[in-house]
């Protein structure tokens, strides 16, 4: 399969410094717009690596805060002790290590990855649907994997089958049923209006919602309070074992989403005329419904029910990138990552050394993006 930079544009493309407005500004405006939606090799590299180093450098800075504020050399210093197998188990006896290794990096690196995978499924979600208002959250996938994670929590199968590997399958059935029903719900005569696209994404949270009430409400009291503080978003995750399976669903996950890359361009354009390019549409929407399904799963099953990071991300990047999805995917997670872990940094330090959920922090940002975008722009979303 070839890689998300192997048909990009020869290295003497247009540049993609903008010009100097001397003379006839608005041609040359436009001859900056052109030039700047080309991808070249150099832009990915400059602008993914770009990112990466910032991503690095967040994750750095947040890991200083929290109930006890550490320095950046102590942040350093604990970081440093990661290969010794004591500093991780506990042995190493230091205060500052066990906070930084046990508590904050877990949570930094499952911010980071669960972040990520909810602004890819976003921009999955969009090209799919044609829809800017797509997200796993707004259109009920979440819900769906709620609902599978509260029913295998519910019965004990999360225990049996070692935490991780068990929740996300359920996660993923009722992710991927979820979209099933919403798919079913606002197609008409083979097209998604973005009217029935909402509708159905409301009504079906609402239904969704209603069944996990339920399932909380037969459940032990005591179970059933820890699972209403993970369904408002929680990612204090403390098992390196847990992790490690989470980051292998997202990037497998991410991985197989970004080979479509390519195909997601096409898709924008519409239906017929990707067929006309010989691609097979049906196919490819299934593959895509499937993946988007899988990595919401896997993220509601650590983090619960994380809403709107999906759509606002999505957003930010095309301002900056441009819509290609070669580019746009890994951009949007890595820009993902970075917004959901300073969202969490707000959430466990303005009322320390009490948390709010970070799902509070990610609506109160998203909502009224949501709103800016159905009233003030609802004659371009029509």
């Amino acid at each position: 399969m070839a890689s998300p930079t192997s048909q990009l544009a020869p290295a003497d493309s247009p540049s993609v410094v903008p010009p100097l407005l001397t003379g006839n500004s608005v041609e040359q405006m436009r001859a900056w717009n052109y030039s700047r939606s080309i991808l070249t090799f150099q832009r990915w590299i400059v602008i993914i690596g770009g990112l990466t180093v910032a991503s690095l450098a967040v994750c750095a800075l947040c890991l200083q805060f929290g109930a006890t504020k550490l320095d950046m050399g102590t942040v350093m210093s604990a970081l440093s002790r990661l290969p010794d197998t004591g500093a991780l188990d506990g042995a190493g006896g230091d205060t500052s290590a066990v906070i930084m290794l046990h508590i904050r990096l877990p949570r930094v690196l499952t911010g980071f990855l669960v972040g990520g995978s909810l602004a890819v499924v976003g921009v999955t979600l969009q090209a799919l649907l044609r829809n800017p208002l797509a997200d796993p959250y707004v259109l009920g996938v979440s819900s769906g994997a709620a609902l599978g994670v509260s029913l295998a929590m519910l019965f004990g199968i999360g225990t049996t089958l070692a935490f991780l590997p068990g929740l996300p399958l359920f996660g993923f059935i009722g992710g991927l049923l979820s979209l099933v029903v919403m798919y079913q719900l606002a197609r008409s005569r083979g097209c998604l209006p973005i009217q029935s696209v909402l509708l159905a994404g409301v009504i079906l949270n609402a239904m969704l919602t209603a069944l996990i009430m339920f399932i909380t409400s037969i459940m032990d009291p005591n179970r059933s309070a820890g699972l209403m503080a993970w369904l408002m978003g929680s990612l204090a995750v403390t098992n390196y074992g847990i992790l490690s399976s989470f980051a292998l669903y997202v990037v497998g996950g991410a991985s197989l989403l970004l080979q479509k890359a390519q195909t997601m361009n096409i898709l924008t354009f519409g239906e017929e005329t990707a067929r006309s390019l010989g691609i097979e549409t049906e196919r490819v929407k299934k593959h895509l419904f499937v993946l988007s399904a899988l990595l919401t799963g896997a993220v509601v099953s650590v983090s619960g029910m994380i809403g709107f990071v999906g759509m606002i991300v999505p957003h930010m990047v095309r301002m900056l990138v441009g819509s290609d999805h070669r580019v746009l995917l890994p951009v949007a997670m890595l820009t993902g990552g970075m917004f959901l872990v300073v969202s969490d940094t707000i959430a466990r330090t303005i009322l320390a050394p009490a948390e709010i959920p970070v799902g509070i922090v990610t609506a109160l940002a998203g909502g009224p993006l949501f709103l800016y975008l159905l009233l003030w722009r609802k004659d371009q979303l029509a």
